[in-house]
């Protein structure tokens, strides 16, 4: 079998060597002769998975490792008898750490207890829902925007109307549909961005075309009591250069790139693979994981809980450091600036997850330790 795959997906060999011979290409690379002779088609969000890269093609399936299909046309793959899968919820909990690194930064360069603010939620699906775990679980006040959920479910569900206007802060995880009975492109457009409440924070870690960039970009030279996190942005990999300087916090996609995240993207296309074809699965996750760098935190009962609080999430991701390094990328030509956010992706450094790391409470903390078992952390 000849396996076409992008090249940012980690432990390809380990997994799919065994299937053929692997050729990788940059994710944009990846075109119509280059797909011509492979049964299997391995990408990520960046390649554009439609008729005319596959048609006449010899592939039989299409694997995406990561949770979005928006870059895959189902449609195309139905008609064609084309198989496919993505990683729902494989990179849920590194999203999650990425919106506790940003909360904390945006409230300390506020001055802001995070404690007292009304968070909103679009979208609860894998990421979201998880979020809204979390949020609730430190005891915090969480409306939720989701749908298509409240149609099929019912339950304690708001529009989107009334969470702009009660909620301090906006988290976007709801995936991008560009038509259909609910298009979520430019979900935030110009009048939804100017009713956010004075003082409120934006994040955006889901697609870039969920919020109207421009529309964005004018509200913030307008309004300079708003805070903008952008994880996400319309017509990437070229970024908006003056909407990325006005916002609080700007990433180059990199909200889910947990290393824990990355590897169960791409062992759960493994077991679709194997499913598909019918083969046994002969590699398993478990043993390929490498140990954290950080395998314990140690806390005194006596600990303050904001403190303790930004120390566990901190212990595993502050968004400062992407945050720096993007801002660096922006200073030179469109064409630079291209290749240095794909760069940045590629090159990404090792991350791992809260739900991996294990903290030590020294006494009895009853807050401290409900804390802890709400961010994820094991509690020993």
């Amino acid at each position: 079998m000849q396996i076409v795959a992008d090249e940012n997906i980690p432990l390809l060999d380990e997994f799919f060597a065994g299937f053929g011979e692997v050729r990788r290409l940059p994710g944009r690379a990846i075109e119509a002769a280059a797909v011509a002779d492979a049964e299997l088609l391995l990408v990520r969000s960046v390649t554009r998975v439609d008729r005319a890269l596959l048609e006449g093609s010899a592939v039989r399936f299409v694997g995406t490792c990561t949770i979005g299909t928006d870059h895959l046309d189902l449609a195309y793959f139905a008609q064609a008898g084309i198989g496919w899968a993505s990683a729902p919820g494989c990179n849920a909990r590194g999203v999650v750490d990425y919106v506790l690194g940003s909360l904390l930064l945006l409230a300390e360069q506020q001055g802001v207890d995070l404690t007292t603010r009304c968070y909103g939620v679009v979208g609860a699906g894998e990421v979201g829902g998880r979020l809204v775990e979390v949020l609730r679980g430190l005891g915090w006040r969480v409306l939720v925007c989701d749908p298509p959920r409240q149609l099929a479910e019912g339950g304690d569900f708001v529009s989107l109307e009334q969470l702009i206007a009660e909620c301090d802060v906006l988290s976007l995880h709801t995936p991008l549909q560009r038509g259909g009975a609910q298009p979520t492109q430019h979900l935030l457009d110009a009048q939804r961005l100017a009713r956010l409440k004075p003082g409120a924070w934006l994040i955006n870690a889901s697609r870039g075309a969920v919020v109207d960039n421009r529309a964005l970009r004018e509200l913030l030279e307008r309004r300079d009591d708003l805070q903008a996190v952008l994880d996400v942005w319309e017509g990437e990999p070229q970024v908006d250069v003056e909407l990325a300087g006005l916002c609080r916090i700007a990433t180059p996609h990199v909200a889910g790139y947990s290393l824990d995240g990355k590897l169960r993207g791409t062992a759960q296309i493994y077991a679709a693979v194997c499913a598909h074809f019918g083969w046994p699965p002969a590699v398993a996750l478990e043993e390929l994981m490498p140990a954290p760098w950080l395998t314990e935190l140690s806390l005194d009962s006596g600990a303050d809980p904001a403190w303790a609080l930004a120390t566990v999430c901190r212990t595993v991701y502050d968004p400062r450091r992407d945050d720096a390094d993007f801002r660096r990328s922006l200073l030179g030509d469109a064409l630079s600036r291209r290749a240095a956010f794909d760069a940045l992706r590629k090159h990404y450094p090792m991350r791992r997850e809260i739900d991996g790391l294990s903290v030590k409470l020294q006494g009895d903390a009853p807050q401290l330790a409900r804390m802890i078992k709400a961010l994820g952390a094991t509690l020993r």
